[in-house]
């Protein structure tokens, strides 16, 4: 006989992990908790409403994403302080992981409610577990900033870290990532994961000129986990200008950023 599972806790809202590709990558927890909530929120309501239909289950949704979070947030508790079940969902992967999230915990959490994760996938861990580099101690960074002088001040940053460092980023900027590794940390490792767990999954590995070089015989598609290894051998750094002082008691406004 199975045994009986718990019904869901009225006033919580759950962290529903979806499948970050392949439709199978969803956990029986998950089925179940988006089967007996009350409300789904959603960051894109037609993409999940399409999840929904896959798995046979109908439940009223709204939207809930970076450009409606503090409104919808409130809405969100009030409907928590009703006792209604709430799971929380995000296109792909898990909620709050460089997806909308975070605020909503907050607020919740801050009300003295129930948070609740239903874990599951997650490219950042399917895309380390699989490339090869260590994992003992790893960094992850999400995205990085879209304008050219915050994106190399970072990535100078992160040349420190000990471990492996993890990104995510789009077809559109990979390109000019590589680019920029090639010129910040030209001796690393690195292997671009991309469309993982979909038909196309692919990992290309090679130091950041290789991979630029493939990257311009072959244009890129689909979202990429990009994984660097740690140093292993000293690495290059700019040489920072000389700056000549004219006027010592003077403050002067720094130069614009470039984009």
């Amino acid at each position: 006989m199975e045994p009986t599972r718990p019904p869901l806790t009225p006033g919580t809202l759950y962290l529903v992990a979806t499948p970050i590709g392949n439709l199978e990558d969803i956990t029986l927890r998950a089925v179940r908790t988006l089967t007996e909530c009350d409300l789904v929120a959603a960051e894109d309501t037609r993409h999940t409403g399409s999840l929904l239909k896959h798995l046979g289950i109908s439940k009223p949704m709204v939207s809930y994403h970076q450009f409606n979070e503090a409104r919808r947030s409130s809405q969100i508790l009030e409907r928590l302080q009703q006792g209604a079940k709430v799971a929380l969902v995000t296109d792909a992967g898990s909620p709050g992981i460089s997806d909308p999230g975070e605020r909503v915990v907050r607020a919740v959490r801050a009300a003295g409610l129930r948070v609740e994760s239903v874990p599951g996938a997650c490219a950042l861990v399917a895309g380390l577990t699989a490339s090869g580099l260590p994992t003992e101690e790893f960094h992850f960074i999400g995205f990085l900033p879209h304008k050219s002088g915050r994106r190399r001040k970072e990535l100078e940053r992160l040349r420190g870290c000990a471990g492996t460092l993890v990104l995510y980023e789009s077809p559109y900027r990979i390109q000019r990532l590589v680019e920029e590794l090639a010129d910040i940390m030209p001796n690393r490792q690195v292997v671009l994961a991309r469309e993982l767990t979909k038909r196309h999954e692919e990992y290309l590995a090679g130091k950041p000129a290789e991979l630029r070089e493939r990257l311009a015989q072959k244009p890129p598609k689909g979202e990429f986990v990009v994984l660097v290894a740690p140093a292993t051998e000293p690495e290059p750094r700019e040489e920072e200008p000389e700056v000549t002082q004219t006027c010592p008691d003077s403050e002067s406004p720094g130069d614009p950023e470039p984009v």
